[in-house]
C-alpha cells in the first residue's frame, strides 16, 4: 500500500512536468495558428497514462483511511468531516476512467454511507422523541402526587397515592382537546312542516283492443319473420354457390377469406357477406383453414363429409370490423372487385 502510494507520489511530478510541456506546445501552437484546437486524441493519452491513475486511486485510498480512521471524530453533530470527505470525492470522480477507480469510488461510499447512517441516528430533534417515562412523572405532578404520603395510603386502602380529584383535574384539563361542533337548532323555534296531500290518481280506462286488431297483428309479424328468414337462406345458398362455382375452377388454389367476402365498393355489403358466410361455417357446409402464411382460408365440404350431428369439434369465434379496417385489408390484399356480387346486379 505504501509502495504503491509513494510510488504515485513520484508519478505525479513526473505527469505534471510533461502535462505543463503539453500545454506550453498547445500555447506555442495555438500563437502560430489560431485554428488548432484540444483534440480528444489528447484526452485519450490521460485515460491511459498510468501516472495519473496510480495518482488518482492512491487520493482514493487516502480517503477511505481517514474515514475510517477518524470515524469516532466524525460521528460528532458537530463535525462536518464527512461532507468535506464526500465533496473531495465528487471531485476525484470526473477522472474517473478505469474500472478499479471505481470499484474504490464504490468503496469510499459504502462506508460513508454506513458512517452517515449511524451519525443520523445518533441525532435527536427536540418533540420527536418520546419518554414514556418523562411524561408518566410530568402527568403525575400535574395530578397532584405526594410521594410522602405513599405509605399512609396503602394503608388507609386508597386507590393509590393520588388524590381523589386526580383524574377529574386531567379531565377538566383536557377537555379543551376535544371541543365539539354545537348541535343544530332552528334560531326562532322547531319549525313542523306537513308535506302536502297525495293527488289522487286517476287511472284511465285502457281501451280493449278490436277483434280485427288480434287477428291482424301476430299474421302481419309472422309474414314478416317468414319473409327476412326466407331472403337470409337464399342469400346463404346463393353465396355458397359462388364459394362452389371458385373452389371447382381451381381446387388447388386457396380461397383467401377476405377477399372472399370483402366488398371493396361498399362496407355495409362486407358486413353482411361475413354475416352470411358465418351460416355456411356453423352449418358445416364450408370450413376455414390457415394457410401458410397464417392468412384464414374458406373452402367448401363436399357432401360426403356434411354431417348432421357435426362430429367433430367446431370452435367458434367474433369477427369485429370497423372502416378503417376494411380499408386497410383492402389495400393489403390489392381487392379490386367483390367475389360476391350484389343480388340485384345478377
Amino acid at each position: 500500500m505504501k509502495r504503491a502510494r509513494g510510488g504515485g507520489d513520484e508519478e505525479a511530478p513526473r505527469q505534471n512536468g510533461s502535462a505543463a510541456r503539453r500545454k506550453g506546445d498547445q500555447q506555442q501552437s495555438d500563437g502560430d495558428d489560431g485554428d488548432s484546437t484540444f483534440g480528444p486524441a489528447d484526452l485519450q493519452d490521460d485515460d491511459n497514462d498510468p501516472g495519473l491513475r496510480r495518482e488518482i486511486r492512491s487520493k482514493y485510498r487516502d480517503l477511505i483511511n481517514s474515514v475510517q480512521q477518524n470515524r469516532e471524530d466524525m460521528l460528532s453533530p458537530s463535525n462536518n468531516k464527512l461532507t468535506e470527505v464526500l465533496e473531495q470525492a465528487n471531485k476525484l470522480f470526473k477522472d474517473v476512467r478505469q474500472a478499479r477507480e471505481a470499484a474504490l469510488d464504490a468503496q469510499l461510499l459504502v462506508v460513508a454511507t454506513d458512517l452517515g447512517k449511524e451519525k443520523a441516528s445518533q441525532l435527536f430533534a427536540e418533540g420527536t422523541a418520546f419518554d414514556p417515562t418523562a411524561f408518566a412523572e410530568h402527568l403525575l405532578s400535574f395530578m397532584g402526587l405526594n410521594r410522602l404520603e405513599d405509605g399512609e395510603d396503602e394503608q388507609n386502602g386508597v386507590d393509590g397515592y393520588l388524590p381523589q380529584d386526580a383524574w377529574h383535574r386531567v379531565a377538566r384539563r383536557a377537555e379543551c382537546c376535544f371541543r365539539t361542533a354545537p348541535s343544530f337548532h332552528y334560531m326562532m323555534g322547531s319549525f313542523h312542516a306537513e308535506p302536502p296531500p297525495p293527488k289522487q290518481r286517476i287511472e284511465r280506462q285502457r281501451k280493449a283492443p278490436s277483434k280485427e286488431a288480434k287477428r291482424i297483428m301476430p299474421t302481419q309479424l309472422k309474414k314478416m319473420e317468414e319473409s327476412h328468414q326466407e331472403a337470409t337462406e337464399k342469400e346463404v345458398e346463393r353465396i355458397l354457390g359462388y364459394l362452389k362455382s371458385y373452389y371447382q375452377d381451381d381446387p388447388t388454389s386457396p380461397i383467401s377469406y377476405y377477399e372472399f367476402v370483402i366488398d371493396p365498393t361498399s362496407f355495409s355489403r362486407t358486413v353482411e357477406n361475413i354475416f352470411h358466410t358465418s351460416f355456411l361455417i356453423r352449418d358445416g357446409l364450408a370450413r376455414m383453414y390457415l394457410d401458410n402464411a397464417k392468412l384464414p382460408c374458406i373452402a367448401p365440404v363436399e357432401e360426403g363429409e356434411v354431417e348432421a350431428g357435426g362430429s367433430c369439434t367446431r370452435k367458434q369465434c367474433i369477427i369485429s370490423i370497423s372502416p378503417k379496417t376494411w380499408k386497410e385489408l383492402i389495400d393489403a390484399f390489392d381487392i379490386r372487385d367483390t367475389m360476391i356480387h350484389p343480388p340485384n346486379t345478377e
